[in-house]
Order: C-alpha cells, then sequence, then structure tokens
C-alpha cells in the first residue's frame, strides 16, 4: 500500500510578518476581527516583540470580544513602550471590560496625560467613576478629571 506524501512547503510560499501584518490590517478594516486575531497572531509568532504587530493584534482580540487576551497583547505593548498613549487607552478599555474599572482609571487617565488633545482618551475617562473619590462624591464641586487643563488651573 503506498501512501500519498504531501510535499513540504516551498519556503517561498510562506508570508512574512509584514506581508501578514497587511492582511490582518485589512481584515480589520473590514470588520473580520477574528480572523484577523488568527493572521496577526502568525505574524508576532514570526516577529515577537514588534510594536506595531502586537497593537493591531491587540485591536483584533478586543473588538473580537477576547478582552482578557486583548488586556495581555495591550501589556506586552506598554512593556516595549510604556508612552504610548493609544497603548494605555486601549489596555484601559480592556480592563474596563473584564471588570477592573479601578486599573482601567489608572490607564484612562495615563493616555489623557500622555495626549491631552485626545477627546476619546477624555471621554473615555470621564465614564469611568474616579476611584479616589468619596463613596457618594459626584465630582460637582471637583475639576473635571477627564480634562487635564480645568485641574492644572
Amino acid at each position: 500500500m503506498t501512501q500519498d506524501r504531501v510535499p513540504p512547503p516551498d519556503p517561498a510560499d510562506r508570508e512574512s510578518a509584514y506581508e501578514l501584518l497587511q492582511r490582518g490590517q485589512g481584515l480589520l478594516k473590514r470588520r473580520h476581527h477574528a480572523q484577523a486575531a488568527v493572521v496577526l497572531e502568525r505574524a508576532a509568532k514570526l516577529e515577537p516583540g514588534k510594536a506595531s504587530i502586537l497593537e493591531a493584534l491587540g485591536r483584533a482580540y478586543f473588538n473580537s470580544g477576547q478582552h482578557d487576551r486583548a488586556r495581555e497583547t495591550f501589556e506586552s505593548l506598554l512593556d516595549l513602550d510604556p508612552s504610548s498613549h493609544y497603548a494605555q487607552f486601549a489596555l484601559g478599555q480592556s480592563l474596563k471590560k473584564v471588570g477592573r474599572e479601578r486599573e482601567a482609571w489608572v490607564h484612562l487617565r495615563l493616555a489623557v496625560a500622555l495626549s491631552p488633545g485626545t477627546a476619546l482618551y477624555r471621554q473615555a475617562l470621564a465614564r469611568i467613576p474616579d476611584p479616589k473619590a468619596p463613596a457618594g462624591d459626584d465630582g460637582a464641586d471637583e475639576p473635571d478629571a477627564a480634562d487635564p487643563e480645568s485641574a492644572a488651573g
């Protein structure tokens, strides 16, 4: 009995990490988030610690409802670049989705501090109560926690 053998894949047929990243980003644009995550995971294996791949992979996880995996990925991105305002924001949003609002507030606050002109970050921060505020305090007498300008005044 002869067995049909499949020839080994041609190394020239393998996609590079860059090609996988491009394909994954295309899937993200078309809102195929779970498919993008699969493709971007392959890219991350080929290029571990590549910030652009981690950012796209984190977005794919987040938008496909894999919030804990998104959290882990954005934490890895922040290990590479702690000053990334987007990674701080995305980690905050991921933490909020997994029920860790106190930690989320810290990262959203950092995102606002790193990029004070980004309305999206300020709006996300404003939707989480300040964990330092006393219980029952609506902050009406305090400067807007989402606006660093008013806090400095």
